[in-house]
């Protein structure tokens, strides 16, 4: 088990993050956030696939302005994300956003952010201190030569001093890069000097294959050692990707439990089932029935590992030579046909949660796909 680092405790919103909070998962809109309706409906697609916070970009007074629209219309903490101009950030506030995010790298002068502070305590609204390896402040550039870990950290300090000074603790801290070793160090560095909770989060990681990789093995190797409090994967993919992702690296970490969890292995010679079209039709099966439940679900392939993962889990099938045994709890329950695994399965699956066998899940949650790697 990991052994989260202890932080402080702040709140966005309705959601409590550092301390003994669980590890959340957010994500940002990629709408036009002046576009109200069509942010709302994302926020919402988001939200039902477990978002716990949701950002949105306000690089103009029009998206400041159209955020106590969109505030109303959501259940989720928003949170408003501030480059350049401090004055968006202190319409944001008056808007009523339940949390900042500000670019030490180009917010400006100390006055400004002292402003900002100073509207913020006004509100109680946390703030993060969002430090980008690609928009280091010009100075911490002409010191180091390139990013560097030290850097960002020593921006991050930076303005953590301004915050502290003005007797104003409400803060996380991100020191976001597109390469994982340097975020890895950057957050490692910083972990040693403040106790103040982390947003973990590999900036432009890509599209879904690569941004997946670089996400799990930034954050993992973080999380693992027990530093992070929140994340967020950057995808260039629709954001409800982001939060799949995100779950799937707290549960290999068993940070976070959340949904179905289906455990299938990747096939090989061995398989004589069409094991492939067999995992993926019980994943379309359970998601369309939406079932809001903490359970694990194998669809096995072979006598190798099959068995004995179907019995580990709640309920499994594994399948061979065109038959397969439904195991449920540990216990076989009888032989099926190849081409009636599906129906099996999903129907004692149905069953479980009839008679009260399955624990909810947390809202939002939906199933996500495990893969078991090759022996």
């Amino acid at each position: 088990m990991v052994e989260r680092r202890r932080t402080r405790e702040i709140q966005v919103g309705s959601v409590t993050i550092g301390g003994e909070a669980p590890v959340s998962v957010q994500s940002m809109t990629k709408t036009n956030t002046s576009n109200v309706e069509a942010t709302v409906d994302q926020i919402w697609a988001l939200e039902a696939a477990g978002c716990e916070l949701v950002r949105v970009a306000v690089p103009d007074e029009e998206a400041a302005a159209a955020l106590h629209k969109i505030r109303p219309q959501i259940r989720i903490p928003l949170i408003a994300d501030i480059h350049f101009n401090y004055r968006l950030a202190l319409k944001a506030l008056e808007e009523g956003v339940d949390g900042l995010r500000l670019n030490p790298g180009n917010i400006g002068a100390r006055w400004k952010v002292e402003e900002v502070v100073r509207a913020a305590r006004d509100r109680k609204v946390s703030i993060r201190i969002g430090v980008n390896a690609g928009s280091l402040e010009k100075e911490l550039m002409a010191k180091y030569g390139d990013p560097t870990p030290e850097a960002m950290v020593e921006s991050a300090m930076k303005h953590i001093r301004i915050l502290e000074d003005l007797n104003y603790p409400e803060i996380k801290v991100s020191l976001k890069a597109s390469h994982p070793p340097m975020m890895i160090a950057a957050y490692r560095l910083l972990a040693t000097k403040v106790d103040y909770p982390f947003h973990l989060g590999v900036t432009e990681a890509g599209t879904a294959f690569p941004g997946t990789v670089k996400s799990a093995v930034g954050m993992g190797a973080l999380l693992s050692q027990g530093i992070g409090d929140t994340i967020r994967v950057s995808l260039t993919e629709d954001c409800v990707e982001e939060i799949k992702v995100g779950f799937e690296i707290l549960k290999a970490l068993e940070l976070r439990q959340r949904g179905l969890n289906i455990i299938a292995c990747p096939s090989c010679g061995r398989v004589e089932i069409d094991l492939m079209g067999l995992t993926k039709e019980v994943e379309r099966r359970l998601a369309a029935l939406g079932l809001k439940k903490a359970l694990n679900v194998a669809v096995m392939g072979c006598a190798v590992n099959g068995p004995g993962e179907a019995r580990g889990a709640d309920i499994g099938i594994a399948g061979g030579n065109g038959v397969g045994i439904l195991i449920k709890k540990g216990q076989i329950i009888r032989k099926v046909k190849e081409s009636e695994m599906a129906d099996a399965l999903v129907e004692e699956l149905q069953k479980m949660v009839e008679s009260g066998e399955a624990e909810d899940a947390s809202p939002g949650a939906e199933g996500l796909l495990t893969i078991l790697p090759k022996e």
